[in-house]
């Protein structure tokens, strides 16, 4: 008989890798997503999908009692980290409340693990290279949520005996992105900014760093956890190594996409200046599912799929809670 496994967010960017990989590892999927941002033509066709939110505690528990999981891949979140801060109520519902309710149902019915992908949001400010022992101090509420949400985890396991793996991946790209979201996902904003013949916007100097990581260094490694039990009840780090500047990246994707680099600079935004973390532990036990894409690979890869479909329009955030300080682009 099949492993049965939900994935939240299974018609998102790293959900639906994640659906194929399991799919291909002969797992039966169900797919919840509410369409908030992905579409449903990334899901797997051999993938069950269901429309609706983790937030819906009333159809959670369904199919939970219908299908009764061996395992759940969370990954549905609304992970805007800087508009997070005006959205709080919206935040907290989608990214907590909405875990919490997968949480609840995964110990009711008996869950063998519950996989989270959790974000090196936790953290916080100057603390990089960021490792697993590292302290959480995040600063924005979609941290706040994200390390909540670990937090309980460690409690339904000491209390309830869940099995978990979370997983702190960080500035995730690739094939089936949503580049039209605005507020979130840097290159996809800067390669529909280049097919929409805008300028790149970079906040502040430019000068902030990521490590920009390649979908297929990351989705294969979540799919996979389950069935290596000396991860579980552990928490890795995931992504790329190197770490470099927004400036750098919009060079990179420039000249990906066959065009002059040209910049609008902004007002600089509260975020993080440097953010990239140490891969040591994930390393260790899944080195043998990484590959290591370099960025320019990646972005080549990528840049491919994004001018085979072409530009999406950018959709305005409808319900902004707090608009003081709220960076102009945005209102």
């Amino acid at each position: 008989m099949k492993k049965k496994a939900l994935v939240t967010g299974g018609a998102g960017f790293i959900g639906s890798h994640v659906v194929d990989h399991l799919i291909n590892g002969g797992f039966q999927v169900v797919c919840l997503d509410d369409l908030s941002g992905g579409f449903v033509e990334n899901v797997n066709s051999n993938a069950e999908f269901i429309t609706g939110s983790i937030t819906d505690i009333e159809l959670v528990n369904c199919l939970f009692e219908k299908h009764k999981f061996d395992y759940v891949f969370h990954l549905a979140a609304y992970a805007a980290e800087g508009l997070s801060h005006f959205i709080k109520r919206f935040n907290y519902e989608n990214n907590l409340i909405g875990s919490i309710n997968l949480i609840n149902a995964s110990v009711n019915w008996k869950v063998k693990c519950f996989v989270f992908t959790s974000s090196i949001a936790v953290y916080g400010p100057n603390q990089v290279p960021m490792t697993e022992s590292t302290v959480p101090m995040p600063e924005d509420p979609y941290g706040i949520a994200k390390y909540a949400v670990e937090m309980d985890l460690k409690e339904a396991k000491s209390m309830f005996g869940l099995d978990y793996i979370i997983f702190r991946p960080h500035n995730v790209y690739g094939n089936r992105q949503n580049i039209g979201d605005k507020y979130r996902n840097v290159l996809g904003i800067f390669m529909n900014q280049i097919l929409t013949g805008q300028p790149l916007t970079i906040f502040g100097d430019g000068e902030q760093t990521r490590a920009f990581s390649h979908i297929d260094d990351v989705a294969p490694v979540i799919a996979k956890s389950v069935s290596r039990s000396d991860c579980y009840n552990s928490i890795f780090n995931i992504g790329a190594d190197i770490p470099y500047s927004v400036n750098t990246l919009a060079k990179v994707v420039s000249d990906s996409m066959g065009v002059e680099c040209k910049i609008n600079y902004l007002e600089a935004r509260k975020e993080v200046v440097h953010a990239y973390s140490s891969h040591d532990k994930v390393q260790e036990l899944f080195g043998d599912l990484i590959q290591g894409i370099t960025l320019e690979k990646g972005v080549n890869e990528m840049t491919e799929w994004v001018k085979n479909h072409g530009a999406k329009e950018s959709v305005k955030f409808k319900n902004i809670e707090v608009y003081k300080n709220l960076p102009p682009s945005w209102k």
